[in-house]
């Protein structure tokens, strides 16, 4: 049976630190293909300021020029919102009916599980969960099983070195004009410069 990785995010910009993650759960997980997810605004954080749309798409595909062992999804996008975990795992299944879905998300995720839209119902749904396993991160399995009967069956468990980059940063510091070229893969930095994006604090052009 295939083994497909979902990798979803807002990307904003997507950096080194994402391949990186993505890189390591594709080997630890035995993945035969891992499918980047552009989301438009998780519902988890409808507060948060994003760039548009258009800018993250266009920085993404700029990234995968890159990286052809990995593969850009855009069933979000061309989803109605709001986009649920959940929504998104029923589709790709009807899409890939033959194929084990696993998705893969950080401890944080893990720990904040039982808030995502019908937990349970996700759960269930997927075939495996890839958990990037975090030093200092302490995961309590047998709590979150209480809150999610049948959670630590599906749970595996993968390490990727600590690389400490974020797109709060990396946006940071092109509007101070500081040096963040190195966080980024190439395609994505030229990206970034030829259409000025994150210039002047602003999240678009």
């Amino acid at each position: 049976m295939e083994r497909i990785g979902l990798f979803g995010g807002t990307f904003d910009p997507p950096h080194l630190g994402h391949s990186i993650l993505a890189a390591e759960a594709r080997q630890a997980l035995q993945l035969d293909r891992v499918l980047w997810i552009l989301t438009p605004l998780s519902p988890l954080k409808i507060e948060k300021l994003v760039s548009p749309i258009e800018q993250r798409l266009k920085l993404m595909k700029a990234a995968l020029t890159e990286m052809p062992e990995f593969e850009f999804c855009d069933v979000d996008i061309s989803s109605p919102p709001p986009h649920y975990a959940l929504d998104t795992v029923r589709i790709l299944q009807r899409q890939n009916s033959q194929a084990a879905l696993i998705y893969i998300m950080g401890g944080d995720s893990l720990q904040n599980l039982h808030a995502w839209h019908e937990s349970k119902s996700f759960v269930d749904e997927v075939a495996e969960i890839g958990v990037l396993r975090r030093l200092g991160i302490n995961l309590d399995l047998d709590l979150i099983e209480g809150l999610l009967p049948g959670l630590k069956a599906k749970v595996t468990f993968f390490e990727a070195p600590l690389i400490e980059i974020s797109g709060a940063d990396i946006r940071q510091r092109i509007e101070k004009g500081r040096p963040y070229q190195y966080f980024l893969l190439p395609a994505v930095h030229r990206c970034i410069e030829a259409n000025t994006y994150y210039k002047n604090g602003s999240h678009g052009n």
